[in-house]
């Protein structure tokens, strides 16, 4: 099983970028866990970054046929990319939605997710642990389990 794993915009300047609420640990410890989970549950697990949202859209965009899903945290865009809502549903790919912080509880203008209405679930406020959560659940949703 083959997993893309989506990162958008300022995430790799995590351990800099208010650390009050996303943390100390960098965007490389953050890929090193990923790894680790991808390894522990048996899948494959390709990563990739940008802060372009066109970029983004043409990453999900050649996933199809390759991946059997997409975890992806949209960053910014999850509040203002319709691009990036409409390129998950054309690929039809199982996608579970991550965010670092909670971001129900963030500012008023955090409070909808285009992504997220393209994605079977959202992992949020868990940190990095929310990127193993989110790992877990699309394979198993992928080997048939809906629950």
């Amino acid at each position: 099983m083959r997993f893309l794993i989506i990162n958008g915009p300022n995430l790799n300047l995590l351990g800099l970028r208010e650390p009050d609420i996303y943390g100390r640990r960098t965007y490389e410890d953050l890929l090193e866990e990923i790894r680790k989970e991808c390894a522990q549950v048996g899948v494959e697990g390709d990563t990739f970054q940008s802060n372009h949202e066109g970029d983004i859209v043409d990453r999900i965009q050649t996933a199809y046929g390759v991946y059997d899903g997409i975890v992806i945290n949209p960053a910014a865009y999850t509040h203002t990319s319709v691009a990036i809502l409409d390129a998950l549903k054309a690929v039809v790919l199982p996608a579970v939605e991550v965010h670092l912080s909670d971001v129900a509880s963030r500012e008023s203008f955090r409070q909808v997710s285009y992504a997220g209405m393209a994605c079977v679930k959202t992992f949020a406020g868990e940190g990095f642990a929310g990127y193993g959560k989110a790992i877990r659940y699309l394979k198993s949703y992928c080997e048939g389990d809906r629950t």
